[in-house]
């Protein structure tokens, strides 16, 4: 009598799919902090960069459906990276309304976009430290560094009240708040990780 074998269903690497979405999340954020600083042609790559994103995406959730276990639950997996998504689908459209408004970026956007880059980085590091190192570290930095985002907010929409171009402050404003709705996109993954993380344990 021959002996039975089991195989079990493979069990793709979810994790470094999501870690590869996320290089790609902050490549993309990179390229938005070049465009507001006059650099054109980074405006393509901010575009290309969510291309390739959502391709990781759709992959993740994939291998999702035919995994057999994984590090994390597969909810909180298609919840960090439809995070990501909506980050940088948040970031491209900031691209668009100020193509569309013919409004070029200025300081203020600048350094919002560098605050974004770096809280996207910072996940990075997140979801580099999940399955092994501590991942809420890197986790409550990304936070942090929407923070003082939120200080740059608020005083770039205070120094808005000086201009008297009803159009570029209509403009500005939209442009301010769209970045402001991207921070807050960053604070849930990261608050996310943290979830996640706690029911492991």
């Amino acid at each position: 009598m021959s002996k039975r074998r089991w195989f079990l269903p493979e069990s793709p690497d979810v994790i470094g799919m999501l870690r590869e979405q996320a290089a790609i999340t902050v490549e993309g954020m990179d390229a938005l902090v070049a465009w507001t600083r006059g650099e054109a042609a980074a405006a393509d790559r901010v575009r290309s960069c969510e291309h390739r994103a959502d391709e990781r995406k759709r992959a993740l959730r994939q291998a999702l459906t035919a995994s057999f276990t994984t590090p994390l639950e597969p909810e909180d997996l298609f919840e960090l990276s439809r995070g990501l998504d909506t980050a940088l689908n948040s970031a491209k459209d900031l691209v668009r309304e100020a193509e569309v408004m013919s409004s070029a970026p200025d300081e203020a956007m600048a350094a919002m976009a560098t605050l974004l880059a770096e809280g996207t980085r910072h996940l990075s590091d997140a979801f580099a430290g999940i399955g092994g190192s501590d991942a809420t570290e890197p986790a409550d930095a990304a936070v942090k560094s929407q923070r003082r985002l939120e200080h740059v907010y608020r005083e770039a929409m205070s120094a808005l009240l000086q201009n008297g171009d009803l159009r570029e402050v209509a403009a500005r404003r939209e442009l301010y708040r769209r970045i402001s709705r991207t921070s807050d996109d960053v604070v849930a993954v990261a608050e996310r990780v943290w979830y996640s993380v706690l029911k492991q344990r």
